[in-house]
């Protein structure tokens, strides 16, 4: 695909396994979660839990079923759930999403972002990740009051920044194409590199969404 920057293009993204692996936010969270029962286990518990998690187990009540003779009371599935969901996690931009990012930037191309959860688990990542500060405009479901795939999410962007182009990034094939698809937006699969939380069924998508392997497929004029 080829970004026309005579069209004024305006390119929007998901973020969890669109700009960075998701999975890498789960193993964070398994390391800190880890460090901070260390006080009471000796054992290697991220890599357990990993293991746990892997094998299609809840994780968290394998741990306190498992440990609960060695946990303190406190530690039960509330504070495991608080602590995986706002611990600032130690995550990066896949490469090419990050090369891209920069042409973007270069090319004076604004950015906006679409993401579903709660507010403090993505900004966390977006503060991780060095990119909180890059988009115009910021959607996440819990602040905005909807989910994808609510077109009023996608809307947002055109109602603020009407006359564009705009492009659309994503990964999840059930939900992320339906409403820029509807709108007229460019819309772009980002294909799963075998790490992907939630599996891709191409089947759901229409013909018109391009489905790349990599950022670097992408070009301008």
């Amino acid at each position: 695909m080829i970004i026309k920057q005579t069209n004024r293009p305006f390119v929007v993204f998901d973020l969890d396994d669109t700009l960075f692996q998701e999975i890498d936010f789960l193993k964070s969270a398994y390391r800190h979660i880890e460090l901070l029962l260390k006080p009471y286990l000796e054992a290697s518990l991220a890599d357990q839990l990993y293991a746990v998690y892997s094998n299609g187990n809840n994780a968290f009540k394998w741990l306190l079923e498992t440990y609960k003779e060695q946990l303190p009371s406190n530690v039960d599935l509330n504070f495991l759930l608080h602590e995986y969901r706002t611990h600032l996690p130690t995550i990066e931009l896949n490469a090419d999403a990050a090369n891209f990012i920069k042409l973007l930037q270069q090319f004076s191309i604004p950015l906006g972002l679409i993401t579903d959860g709660r507010s403090v688990t993505q900004r966390n990542k977006l503060t991780a990740l060095g990119i909180q500060n890059i988009f115009a405009s910021i959607v996440i479901s819990e602040e905005f009051g909807s989910e994808k795939p609510n077109p009023a999410n996608y809307l947002h962007f055109e109602s603020l920044f009407p006359s564009f182009e705009f492009y659309y990034f994503g990964d999840n094939t059930k939900k992320d194409f339906i409403a820029p698809l509807a709108l007229g937006w460019k819309t772009i699969c980002v294909k799963n590199k075998g790490e992907n939380i939630h599996n891709q069924d191409f089947t759901l998508l229409s013909p018109e969404t391009l489905i790349i392997n990599s950022f670097e497929e992408i070009a301008f004029l």
